[in-house]
């Protein structure tokens, strides 16, 4: 534009030629000034340009920071909002519990209460049960105590009864053979004698030989004072028909069965009232009557030994 304006200058100074030196000298001076104002307006203008330029990114980026600011506001307000709702709600809620509270608390309290009744009512309960666990426990542990005591004397009764067994077998050696056997069964000695070692037929009164027999077993029995001793009188089923002393086999049997107590009686070591005597007849055979082995078999005097138990029958009904 200076440009512009020189040449229209420069070109009225070379139509009039009429312009002195001097003029000339100061037109170009001012030239040259607006020259040097053009380059210095020239130079300001880019640099308005650059900051133009600079302002105007500061602007976007200002923009862009504005729209997220913005953004975030309106997140925030309903953040807000639903802040505020849920408050209110709260607080309503609030409200209302407040103005239940009193009869809530005073039913939780008595809820409390029952609760409270009730597990005391369990613990004692409890306690009352532990109680008799434990005194069922003390129970079962006397109760093994006098189980193992029991067992220590049925161990005790039965060796005793397994060496007076061996002790009577030994005693009555002489007579194996001759119509006895000594035998332990379920804890008890039983020594059977046939009659032919005892008696004659039809008779009670006993021979030489089985008094032998009898005094050798009541010197084991002096011994053993603690043995029950029955004796059991055993017939065949032939009807008797001695004389009018007996009424039948079953008579026989008993007066049998006195018979060998009043000779172990004749031991002044054995007490009376260690001996039963018992009549069988012919009602326990251990053979059959159908033949002569068999009768003769049946035709005994059972002596049968037994320990006693008042010392167990005790712990048993301890137990």
């Amino acid at each position: 534009m200076l440009k512009k304006i020189f040449t229209v200058i420069l070109g009225g100074v070379l139509l009039t030629s009429c312009v002195s030196s001097k003029v000339h000298k100061e037109l170009e001076g001012k030239y040259a000034s607006l020259k040097r104002e053009n380059r210095r307006m020239q130079s300001d203008l880019e640099a308005l340009q650059k900051t133009n330029d600079a302002n105007a990114l500061a602007l976007d980026q200002l923009n862009d920071e504005y729209e997220k600011t913005r953004a975030q506001r309106d997140e925030l307000q309903r953040k807000y909002d639903a802040t505020l709702a849920s408050y209110n709600s709260l607080k309503d809620s609030y409200d209302a519990l407040e103005k239940n509270s009193s009869a809530a608390i005073a039913a939780n309290s008595k809820k409390n209460r029952e609760l409270l009744a009730q597990l005391e009512q369990k613990e004692q309960a409890l306690a009352q049960e532990r109680n008799r666990l434990d005194q069922l426990q003390r129970d079962l542990q006397a109760r093994s105590k006098r189980v193992d005591e029991l067992e220590g004397l049925i161990a005790a009764q039965d060796a005793k009864m397994q060496a007076l067994k061996t002790a009577i077998s030994n005693a009555l050696r002489n007579f194996e053979g001759k119509g006895l056997t000594v035998e332990e069964r379920n804890g008890k000695v039983y020594i059977s004698m046939e009659n032919k070692l005892l008696f004659d037929s039809g008779s009670w009164a006993v021979g030489s030989q089985g008094r032998q027999a009898v005094k050798q077993l009541g010197s084991v029995l002096a011994e053993n004072p603690d043995i029950a001793v029955l004796i059991e009188g055993h017939t065949d089923n032939v009807p008797y028909m001695g004389n009018g002393q007996l009424s039948g086999n079953w008579d026989l049997s008993t007066k049998r069965a006195t018979a060998i107590v009043n000779l172990l009686l004749e031991n002044s070591q054995i007490d009376p009232k260690n001996l039963t005597a018992a009549g069988r007849g012919e009602f326990s055979p251990i053979a059959s009557n159908e033949t002569t082995e068999g009768k003769a078999k049946n035709r005994r005097i059972e002596v049968i030994l037994t320990p006693k138990l008042d010392e167990i029958t005790k712990l048993l009904n301890d137990i």
